[in-house]
Formats: C-alpha cells, sequence, structure tokens
C-alpha cells in the first residue's frame, strides 16, 4: 500500500542538467519536511510538495486560523555517479546503485540541449545515453541474480527451486538486453523477484533537458501534449521534456511571476509539476483529499485502492477498523459550498469495504479500535 513515502531517484550521465534540475526541485522543498515520514533531510534529497490547485479551493470553504494545507509529497534522490562503468565500480559504483534500490522509481535525465560550453563528458545523444545507463542497470541485475543462480548446485527445496528458476528466466533476458520488468511472470516468481530489489524492475521516466528556445513548441512523438521541443524527436518510452535553465529560473520567482514567464512560454504548467504528474500515473497513483477545520489534506494511495486501504494511509488503526466511509467527489464539494450542504443535497455517499476509491474523493472514515 503507498503511503507518502514516494521516492524517486534521479539518474543521469555527467553534465546532463541533473544537478540543475535537482537544485531547482530543492527551491520548492516543503519548509517543515521535518513533518513527513522520510527518517533524515539529506543535502541530497529533496522533498516536495505534489502541485494540487484543490487543496486551495477546499481551504477556502473550511479555513479556520489553525486550519493548515498538507500537500501529497514526493521524496527526490539526486543520485550521483553514474558513469560509464558503473556496474563494475566506475566512479560512486555500488554507491549509486544501492541509493537506486531504495527508490520506487527512476527519473532518468538526458541531454538535449546545444550548449557547447557546457561539456559533453560522456553524453554523446538522448539515444546513446539511456543505452548507456541501461547496459549499467542490466549487468548489476546480472550480478545480483548470477549469485542467485549458483545456488543451484546440489539438492534445493521447493521455493529455493522457484527462486533459482526465476533467476535464470530473468538472466536470459537481461543478456538478451531486455529489462527484468519487461519479462512476463507468475504469481510464484513475482515473490521471488520482489526480494531482490532489481534495478531493471523498477519504472524509468526520461526528462528530454532541451533548450531554453525551444521549450514552448510540440514534441514530435510525446504523449505529453502540453510539452515541447520543437523538431526534437520524442524518445520511444514515457519522456518528458524541460529546460532545466527554465526551471532554475521558475524556481526563483515567487508565484505570480512565474505563471507570467510561463504564458510567455506558451506553457500551462512548469516542468518540475509535469514531472512530478507523470510520475504519479507511471506508479499507478492517485489522490483523495481530507478537509477539516485543522487540515485540509491530500492523500496518496495506489490506483484501484479500496476505501479501508485508503484509511490506512492516515493510520493502520483506521483500515484495522474500518466501518465505512463517506465520500463526496470533489466537484459536488465545491459547487454546494462544502460538507454539510452537499450532505443536505444527498451528494455524500456512505460506502463500504469493497469501495474502490476514486480520484478526487472527499472523506470521511468511520473506525472502532
Amino acid at each position: 500500500m503507498w503511503g507518502m513515502n514516494l521516492s524517486v531517484g534521479i539518474v543521469g550521465l555527467p553534465n546532463v542538467g541533473k544537478s540543475t534540475l535537482f537544485n531547482a526541485l530543492l527551491k520548492r522543498q516543503v519548509a517543515e519536511a521535518a513533518n513527513y515520514p522520510f527518517c533524515t533531510i539529506e543535502p541530497n534529497v529533496g522533498v516536495v510538495e505534489v502541485p494540487d490547485p484543490r487543496l486551495k479551493m477546499l481551504y477556502g470553504l473550511v479555513k479556520k486560523p489553525e486550519t493548515k494545507i498538507i500537500p501529497a509529497v514526493v521524496k527526490f534522490v539526486d543520485i550521483a555517479g553514474l558513469v560509464r562503468g558503473a556496474a563494475s565500480g566506475e566512479g560512486l559504483g555500488n554507491q549509486f546503485l544501492s541509493h537506486i534500490r531504495d527508490c520506487n522509481m527512476i527519473l532518468e535525465v538526458v541531454r538535449d540541449f546545444s550548449d557547447e560550453n557546457v561539456i559533453r563528458a560522456g553524453s554523446v545523444n538522448p539515444e546513446e545515453d539511456v543505452a548507456t545507463i541501461k547496459t549499467e542497470l542490466i549487468l548489476k541485475d546480472i550480478e545480483t541474480l548470477a549469485k542467485v543462480s549458483l545456488k543451484k548446485v546440489g539438492k534445493v527445496d521447493k521455493d529455493e527451486a522457484v527462486r533459482i528458476a526465476t533467476a535464470d528466466k530473468l538472466l536470459t533476458a537481461l543478456n538478451g538486453g531486455e529489462m527484468a520488468r519487461n519479462v512476463t511472470l507468475t504469481e510464484e516468481e513475482s515473490v521471488a523477484v520482489a526480494q531482490w530489489q532489481l534495478l531493471t524492475m523498477k519504472p524509468i521516466v526520461y526528462v528530454i533537458n532541451v533548450d531554453e528556445s525551444v521549450v514552448g513548441e510540440p514534441l514530435v512523438g510525446s504523449r505529453d501534449s502540453d510539452v515541447s521541443a520543437g523538431g526534437h524527436k520524442a524518445l520511444p518510452y514515457e519522456s518528458v521534456v524541460v529546460s532545466a535553465k527554465v526551471e532554475s529560473e521558475l524556481s526563483s520567482l515567487d508565484e505570480a511571476d512565474q505563471q507570467a514567464y510561463l504564458s510567455q512560454l506558451g506553457l500551462k504548467e512548469s516542468g518540475l509539476d509535469r514531472v512530478i504528474r507523470v510520475c504519479y500515473d507511471t506508479l499507478g497513483l492517485q489522490t483523495y483529499l481530507t478537509a477539516g477545520p485543522k487540515e485540509v489534506r491530500a492523500w496518496t494511495i495506489a490506483k484501484g485502492a479500496t476505501a479501508p486501504e485508503a484509511a490506512g494511509a492516515i493510520h493502520t488503526d483506521f483500515q484495522r477498523g474500518f466501518i465505512a466511509a463517506e465520500v463526496c467527489h470533489f466537484q459536488d464539494y465545491v459547487d454546494l459550498g462544502g460538507w454539510s450542504k452537499a450532505k443536505t443535497a444527498g451528494r455524500v455517499r456512505l460506502e463500504g469495504g469493497q469501495y474502490v476509491m476514486q480520484e478526487g474523493d472527499i472523506v470521511e472514515f468511520r473506525f472502532s479500535v
């Protein structure tokens, strides 16, 4: 079950704009980061709000002097040391790879800007950079699985036999240049794979860092209709186009100036907002909302989560003692002017344990512990 510990590792070859992008994220870090369930906020970690204009609208309906707005958050980890040969110890080698293991997904920054004053240091073009990093991840997973495969010497129990067979199946795919996440697995095999934290099982979103001058033009072949990069071909994967330079400039402006600058560029939202949204979509996440006098809050859950599972995102006691959920859709709540008026209008529903949560649900849980 997804709680708020959503962690995204940012990787990239040297001088592709990864640090510029991460520093822009750091400037947006939530002020009270200590309130979120991440153990420590290290220099290479940024805890960033998930953009959600609905929270301010709810706040306007319930606000009291003590009311706080608490957004959902994403933890971004700047993972240094990725160079060709990392899997065999080049750069920071295994240290960078272990950092990736702790993340839910990988955000890979690739260079497609033309500033020749910034040396490429290993970066050639987006396609080759992607291939280089893919190779490093595959090599590390081959190393992990080879240790499992070696155990087949001698007698093994049934579970161990499944693990070994699964490792061999994945090794065949990896040696053929295939990522582990593209291999079809049985339920038994999936259980075996989970314990290895394979890097190539993690979803990857590619951030194409382009020139400032083309950031407002359509990207050929992208699934993201709002993005840009005139004449640049989209990578054949889930990708978001940004200009790290623009994001750096945006991060130093107040909200009104940010909107004016985005309008000037022909964009509806910042690249970082798009990145967060695509990360959510890629991991199959959605948000539900709670609104009361103490706080207006967004909660991160998996798409398809039931009401009791959603309650568990607040506290395990809520899930264990779940009785029912009172649910109102966001638009009804806003249009009718709050919870009590929505209830009077018959727009608040009582849902049981089988109810599947929908994006934008506003919920009050009934539970008994």
